[in-house]
């Protein structure tokens, strides 16, 4: 794959090239454990959400307070932090926002995800500090376009999920400016920040955090003929849907970093910490393995199995690789795929008792199969011989949420590892 004049990505280091210009993995955060998790797990800058102007009025968001925290968390690992304010705002959403923005900055947040003009200049006029990142919101998916935006003082643009390769590689090559891409996670079945259908349908405004994801919803379609409904479903056939199917760009990491993509973005603040460690673990294996010896990187087997392990739906490449066609669409049953259940995690080992410390987090039973995996730990399978609980009395079964129960590993294991189950099919 050829290197593109305009960027220095890589340099010949005793011999074999290195990839020199590293993309950030940037991870999602619906509050203060997920975002740990994501650190703990790779990511290089987390992007979290505010209680304010922010488009996930559902996850558990950040207060200014939990923000300090999350920055100095995340400080300490060289990490960084970004907040959502990526709403379109109307009139009575501009009162505070000066006052929010600068909240934000004395937390030492590096810089804010926006999509309205609004917010861009109120930013510059109280909080300049703050980097200011354009929002996938703004559909940004030609050059002109992101060299309108570099004019206007932003620091990077997150594109449009609609943006192929192709034409992402012109955009590096003709406008100096950060670009942040998304590699996985959901898809939205119109152009980013254009979808009304919450707004319609439940009174909830999807660009101001309300949107309730009417696009999966099933549907009975039916002919009006004359007056009169007919079904176009028999009793039995699948519900219709206009979902896109999820995005998995895992394979195409070694193109998007040679393309001088600046940020590789996972999304998903919404989703379980299972599902962020899994997730991060991966794309963080990929990257580094690819910068360290792009001549001879192989996508491993066992990196593709591991995302199956988490809560997904059907995959596909999306737009990056060319234009998707219907198959990349689920209209009909769309059920979650994953391969494991997320039961339990690691809060303490002590190496003298090998003795593990955990918080269930789904129910299971001694004598069954479980594996660990973390950060620094290779995955292992064990089966759980002996169950006790905090007081010391043995169980059988770990059932309740939370609970914490101990058991022994002759593996050594690390708080922040976690253990599954493999699910009966």
């Amino acid at each position: 794959m050829p290197l593109l004049q305009h960027d220095r990505i890589s340099e010949i280091i005793d011999g074999k090239r290195v990839i020199v210009k590293k993309p950030e993995l940037l991870a999602p955060a619906g509050d203060l454990e997920k975002l740990k998790i994501a650190v703990h797990y790779g990511a290089d800058a987390v992007f979290i959400g505010g209680r304010e102007f922010g488009l996930r009025s559902n996850a558990g968001n950040f207060s200014i307070d939990e923000m300090r925290q999350a920055v100095e968390f995340a400080n300490g690992y060289g990490a960084k932090i970004y907040v959502t304010t990526n709403i379109f705002a109307h009139n009575e959403n501009m009162y505070g926002l000066a006052t929010y923005l600068k909240d934000i900055e004395s937390a030492g947040v590096t810089g804010i995800i926006v999509a309205d003009p609004l917010i861009i200049e109120t930013c510059r006029q109280e909080a300049p500090k703050l980097e200011i990142h354009l929002s996938t919101q703004q559909s940004l998916s030609n050059w002109k376009a992101v060299q309108y935006w570099k004019d206007e003082g932003l620091h990077r643009v997150v594109l449009a999920r609609e943006t192929s390769g192709d034409e992402i590689q012109e955009m590096k090559e003709k406008v100096d400016i950060e670009i942040e891409a998304f590699i996985h996670g959901a898809m939205c079945i119109a152009y980013s920040g254009r979808c009304t259908l919450s707004n319609h349908m439940t009174a909830r405004d999807s660009n101001r955090g309300g949107c309730c994801q009417s696009c999966r919803w099933d549907y009975d379609l039916y002919e009006v003929n004359e007056g009169e409904q007919q079904p176009l479903f028999s009793e039995g056939d699948a519900p219709f849907a206009m979902s896109p199917k999820d995005l998995k760009l895992v394979e195409s990491i070694p193109r998007m970093i040679e393309l001088g993509i600046d940020s590789l973005k996972i999304e998903g603040r919404m989703k379980s910490i299972h599902y962020v460690a899994t997730v991060v673990s991966v794309y963080r294996k990929v990257i580094d393995a690819y910068c360290a010896d792009p001549e001879n990187f192989v996508i491993k087997r066992e990196w593709l199995e591991e995302l199956e392990k988490c809560a997904n739906r059907d995959t596909a490449t999306a737009f990056f690789e060319g234009e998707p066609t219907y198959e990349e669409q689920m209209y009909g049953v769309h059920g979650r795929k994953t391969t494991t259940d997320f039961i339990g995690l690691v809060l303490d080992y002590n190496e003298e008792t090998k003795m593990v410390t955990l918080q269930q987090r789904n129910y299971f039973t001694k004598g069954q199969e479980v594996e660990f995996f973390g950060p620094d730990t290779e995955n292992f399978r064990m089966t759980i011989t002996e169950l006790w609980d905090e007081k010391g009395m043995e169980l059988d079964v770990a059932r309740h949420p939370l609970q914490i129960v101990r058991f022994k590993s002759d593996i050594p294991l690390r708080p922040n590892n976690m253990m599954r189950k493999e699910l009966v099919r």
